[in-house]
């Protein structure tokens, strides 16, 4: 046992001595190959640890080349090597070849070689796979680096040249997280157009469930929380006229504030709460212009208002600054266009040195509102066809505005690090309330989903009553409730839907699809209602029998064939000074569309019904008045904003399903392209769809090759009630261009 011991530790020695001869050699004379390998080693090892740590599979290429190049050193070396120290091997082979002869062969098994082979295979493999796994399983915690990408005064541009496309890209840093618009807490207050008629509701921020605060037959809007968060100043019609009240919290008690013949509407309060500011429109003054009353009304009774803007043109929506000296308002006094301007309490000059904060001549801005530290302001703004709420430092008028979302009437949240605001659905009636941080336009917003229409939102950190909350907000009223109307379908023996007339309707075809005749009928009254004129009682156009053509410009699928639409006389814009009816022009996308403004009748001109118009409207006069460019933008916009109260027939129209229709893409030089005077009721049905509501395939393929026309359908008799109704004047001449 001892001999063998003794034999092994010799045999040990002579090769470790043999070994570290060998290695000398090698080290001696390939320095430069082993230094070469080193670094190789050194720089893989650093890339694979950043890799470790970015998650990026650069890592694991970065070790495989480290081995490979310390690997292929070695090999090199040990060639080298062999080729130096082979006078030696042959001495060594010749000497070991003598022993050999004096003693016995020993035969290695090479079974055992080849499992010893496999061994160490086996092991390279566990380590290679264990250094997959560990990179895989690094947790990778990094944003999408293009998410919340900070957007300037216009929608996102392209990076330009796209970057040469790598396996491994350079890693791109994690950015700031995106806060949640959301998590400051508190209580938004809105209004609601539901059935044609608006309320105040409110929600606990983080909640999606809305509370119900008002449910009187009239309107109430343009709610504004108190600094504290305990009153809700707001504007309705609930006794007549458009007046001020504040509402408490805590009781649900509502006192008015303001006792006027004139109009009060979109109240800001102070920052200490003793004072609202608010616009105005008064017979001594008829003008929309910027006032401010104290909130005790008491005091609001003994001293009255006091008045701040004095220039032409409306000034509207005003927003009191924090530091309580300063206010901003929405204004047309510059040529052409709205614009956001500033007033300076203090400043001896007035509002006439107000400063311009967007002065933007081809776009509208509107709706501001202050940032907590005073130091920016949010606003809405139409560009190219496109409403987006921006963001701009409140004392840098010619810095750059930055786009926060798609959307309407912002309002900052209590902390000023976000922002919620509305975004009218495409389809429906329904609107979103959307949180979003500036500087972070495409980030992940959160959204409060409505089923109608809503406006002016409004934030406050303090929450809302504990027992309102319980109590489920107030209760809907039911007279308000119910639909606006309902339909009567009736159906024919064929399978088919019949023609309906109208009732004591002036109209060459007097008659509409059974499908949308109640509804109309239910417009009609209404109308009448709010303007004091049976402004539908006259109609261009109902039903199109299929033997009339389309006039030049109108659209040959035209929904007058289908019973749906309805015109009214497009010469009333014509008609005297003040004209019976006002055109606004609104570019939406890339269509231009029309809402149209009705004026109430002469003994409600003192407030009782409608309100004052806030935008210039379009001239189509400006046509023919021998001025190249209005003929060839297709008129201009009016000088200044017409005096009086008016009604918004395209939202009354709305209401009840009727839509307006977009102008033709050639518009601006042929009349009956502009298509203002046109309301259509589709329900959601394509043109082919509502036409086969009336005629069988058969017929419509007739009328659709130009073949002999078909008779319409035969009409089907009514009981409907006919309304007591005030005609509206007889329009002057068309339109004609000289």
């Amino acid at each position: 046992m001892l001999v063998r011991a003794f034999r092994v530790t010799d045999r040990l020695g002579n090769a470790g001595l043999r070994l570290g001869a060998w290695a000398v050699v090698v080290l001696a004379e390939q320095t430069s190959a082993v230094e070469n390998g080193l670094i190789a080693f050194l720089v893989g090892l650093v890339r694979t640890i950043t890799g470790l740590i970015t998650g990026s599979w650069r890592g694991l290429v970065n070790l495989f080349t480290a081995v490979t190049g310390i690997a292929v050193g070695t090999a090199r070396t040990a060639q080298q090597a062999v080729e130096v120290t082979q006078e030696r091997r042959q001495e060594i082979m010749a000497q070991r070849a003598a022993e050999a002869q004096l003693k016995p062969t020993i035969t290695r098994d090479p079974l055992l070689v080849q499992n010893r082979a496999l061994s160490a295979f086996a092991v390279l493999l566990l380590l290679v796979l264990l250094t997959v796994v560990v990179l895989q399983t690094t947790e990778n915690d990094n944003p999408d680096p293009f998410v919340g990408s900070s957007g300037g005064g216009i929608w996102p541009e392209s990076r330009g040249t796209d970057p040469p496309t790598v396996l491994f890209p350079t890693t791109i840093p994690t950015p700031t997280p995106v806060p949640d618009p959301l998590r400051v807490g508190g209580s938004l207050v809105y209004s609601l157009r539901e059935n044609g008629q608006e309320d105040l509701w409110t929600i606990s921020v983080g909640e999606s469930q809305p509370l119900r605060l008002t449910n009187s037959p009239a309107d109430e809007r343009d709610p504004a929380w108190s600094p504290d968060g305990t009153r809700i100043a707001f504007s309705s019609n609930r006794e007549g006229n458009w007046e001020l009240y504040i509402m408490r919290l805590d009781t649900g008690e509502i006192t008015r504030l303001t006792y006027t013949v004139g109009f009060e509407g979109a109240p800001s309060w102070s920052p200490d709460g003793a004072w609202l500011a608010y616009e105005g429109y008064y017979p001594d003054s008829p003008d929309l212009d910027i006032y401010f009353i104290s909130t005790d009304p008491a005091r609001a009774a003994a001293e009255g208002a006091g008045r701040i803007t004095y220039a032409p043109g409306p000034d509207t929506e005003p927003a009191w600054s924090p530091g309580g000296r300063e206010i901003a308002f929405t204004s047309w006094r510059s040529s052409g266009n709205q614009d956001i301007f500033i007033v300076n309490l203090d400043a001896g000059s007035g509002d006439a040195g107000a400063i311009n904060l967007t002065g933007t001549p081809n776009q509208n801005e509107n709706f501001a509102g202050w940032s907590q530290d005073g130091t920016r302001l949010a606003y809405s703004a139409i560009v190219d066809g496109i409403e987006g709420v921006y963001v701009k430092p409140a004392q840098q008028a010619t810095a750059s505005p930055i786009l926060v979302g798609r959307g309407k009437m912002p309002t900052w949240a209590p902390n000023g690090g976000s922002l919620v605001y509305t975004l009218d659905l495409k389809s429906g009636r329904g609107s979103q309330l959307i949180a979003g941080v500036p500087g972070n336009f495409g980030a992940a917003t959160d959204a409060i989903q409505l089923d109608y229409r809503a406006s002016d939102p409004d934030w406050t950190d303090a929450l809302l009553p504990a027992h309102f909350i319980q109590s489920g907000g107030v209760p809907a009223n039911p007279d308000i409730a119910s639909p606006l109307y309902q339909e009567d379908e009736r159906l024919r023996a064929t399978g088919l839907y019949g023609i309906a007339p109208l009732n004591n309707i002036i109209a060459p075809q007097a008659f509409l699809s059974d499908r949308v005749n109640d509804s109309f009928e239910a417009l009609r009254r209404r109308v009448l209602e709010k303007t004091g004129v049976d402004f539908l009682g006259t109609l261009e156009d109902a039903i199109w029998l299929q033997g009339r053509p389309p006039e030049p410009g109108e659209p040959r699928e035209n929904w007058h064939y289908t019973g749906r639409a309805i015109a009214f006389d497009r010469n009333l814009v014509y008609a005297g000074s003040p004209a019976p009816i006002e055109i606004m022009r609104e570019d939406i996308e890339i269509n231009t569309y029309w809402r149209v403004y009705m004026r109430v009748v002469e003994q409600a001109q003192d407030g009782r019904l409608g309100e004052p118009l806030r935008d210039l409207p379009w001239d189509f006069a400006a046509r023919s008045s021998g001025d190249v460019d209005d003929y060839e933008r297709g008129g201009t916009l009016k000088d200044s904003v017409p005096a009086g109260y008016y009604v918004d027939l395209t939202q009354l129209a709305a209401d009840y399903g009727w839509q307006r229709a977009p102008a033709q893409r050639t518009w601006q030089y042929n009349f009956g392209a502009i298509q203002f005077w046109e309301l259509h009721k589709t329900d959601n049905l394509s043109w082919r769809e509502a036409m086969l509501e009336l005629y069988t395939p058969e017929e419509l393929d007739v009328f659709l090759t130009n073949a002999t026309p078909i008779p319409a359908p035969p009409p089907l008799p009514t009981d409907s009630p006919t309304p007591d109704v005030y005609r509206s004047p007889t329009p002057i001449p068309p339109d004609t261009v000289q």
